[in-house]
């Protein structure tokens, strides 16, 4: 049986939290129905993991070969191409944060977005990533000296960058992406090719 304690200080503590309720609310009552509701719980680090296995089998479903990396260079190699996946949820700002982006031995970087009823998707050649982190499209994550190893894409899902692809983030299409690039890639034996 849940009854409110007699200590006053108990009561001021209950008082306060009940205040600051609805200052934090908004975002829980946000994701509340949501089919992703659970992932919002999780601490950050097993979030990303949550992602990683997220992608991988979405791309098993499209018949995708998927295997993990053999170093920390890249998350998985998905037919043949070596793939950084980031995740994200939306933020309470309204936009999603891809980051932790670096220059390593990766070919691809594909990033997903959850919203509490939808999701998108973008997958990104690394010189694309890198390209645009050179232009300032693309922020470093990190100031001082060290500030130029990570770098972050900001999202907004109702205003994308037109640069991003596909352009409206659907992950159908991104699917679609992905099979070209990894396709390309086979009939040519070549990284350099023109779609990375």
């Amino acid at each position: 049986m849940n009854q409110i304690p007699h200590d006053p200080d108990v009561r001021e503590i209950i008082r306060i939290t009940e205040s600051l309720y609805p200052d934090y609310s908004n975002v829980n009552l946000a994701w509340k129905e949501s089919p992703f509701a659970w992932i919002k719980s999780l601490p950050s680090k097993t979030v990303g993991k949550v992602g990683e296995q997220i992608i991988e089998r979405w791309c098993i479903s499209h018949n995708f070969e998927v295997r993990s990396s053999p170093d920390s260079e890249a998350d998985r190699i998905i037919n043949g191409l070596r793939v950084e996946i980031k995740f994200s949820t939306l933020w309470k700002s309204g936009i999603y944060k891809f980051q932790q982006l670096r220059n390593q031995a990766y070919d691809v970087v594909i990033c997903l977005g959850i919203s509490p009823f939808n999701a998108h998707c973008w997958v990104l050649s690394k010189n694309l990533v890198l390209e645009k982190w050179e232009s300032g499209e693309i922020s470093s994550q990190h100031g001082g000296r060290s500030g130029q190893d990570t770098a972050w894409i900001e999202v907004n899902p109702n205003n994308i960058q037109d640069w991003l692809a596909p352009p409206s983030g659907s992950p159908t299409e991104a699917i679609q992406i992905l099979r070209k690039l990894t396709n390309t890639w086979h009939g040519t034996g070549n990284r350099t090719s023109r779609y990375l």
